[in-house]
């Protein structure tokens, strides 16, 4: 499809990749199988945002409650992680890694992208959330000095350690579930959401054009 099929597309398009565990043992595959079976769909995903134009794309990679699972888990779903971003970095676009860099548990193969980093035409902006945690993101702005106090929304916007992510139009979740497991709390506050019943390693892009053409037809108040 084009961009010119759609009466509105949304700026910033952020992805909650969920069922992967579940996929797995549906597959008949121990529960780790499952992430690296979600790389391709995410692949996908790139390109199809890139040909309508999409300018910002934000990919939940794992939350820092994440990591209470086994410990097999916990390494299968970092180096996949490792995976996607060493794939991301290949394409056109500029790519940020946001999550508890000082924390053991974040991937040190993905320090270098606490800045982010432009590759080729830089035709899309990537977030990418690796041991990420919604207390950990707002702790910046309760510790933002004496300043702290003042609650306007630009200030917990300049704060926040995820500022560099802007305000997320539509949020889709793949996998069922109809919630935000800490998603990004500021950015998402006015983001419409989506719900896919089918499985993220079973990614069809008819689930993002059914997404989109749900999007084109929501009332856009941003509370006014």
């Amino acid at each position: 499809m084009t961009k010119n099929e759609f009466k509105r597309l949304p700026k910033h398009i952020g992805v909650i990749p969920d069922g992967n565990r579940r996929w797995a043992v549906g597959k008949g595959l121990p529960k780790q199988a499952g992430y690296q079976n979600g790389l391709d769909p995410g692949m996908m995903l790139y390109e199809l945002c890139v040909e309508l134009g999409i300018p910002e794309l934000t990919f939940y990679g794992f939350t820092q409650d994440n990591t209470k699972r086994p410990a097999e888990q916990t390494r299968a779903f970092q180096q996949a992680c490792v995976d996607a971003v060493d794939m991301l970095a290949n394409r056109d676009a500029s790519l940020l890694v946001m999550g508890d860099y000082d924390s053991p548990l974040f991937p040190p193969q993905l320090k270098e992208y606490r800045q982010r980093k432009t590759f080729g035409r830089d035709l899309i902006k990537i977030n990418f959330l690796v041991n990420y945690g919604w207390k950990w993101d707002l702790h910046h702005f309760l510790n933002a000095g004496e300043d702290s106090s003042c609650s306007t929304k630009r200030h917990i916007l300049q704060t926040i350690a995820s500022r560099d992510i802007s305000r997320i139009d539509l949020i889709i979740r793949w996998g069922g579930r109809r919630r935000l497991s800490g998603f990004l709390p500021v950015q998402s506050i006015y983001a419409d959401f989506y719900v896919v019943e089918d499985m993220w390693p079973d990614f069809k892009k008819e689930h993002f054009y059914e997404a989109l053409h749900w999007y084109e037809n929501q009332d856009i108040t941003l509370g006014g």
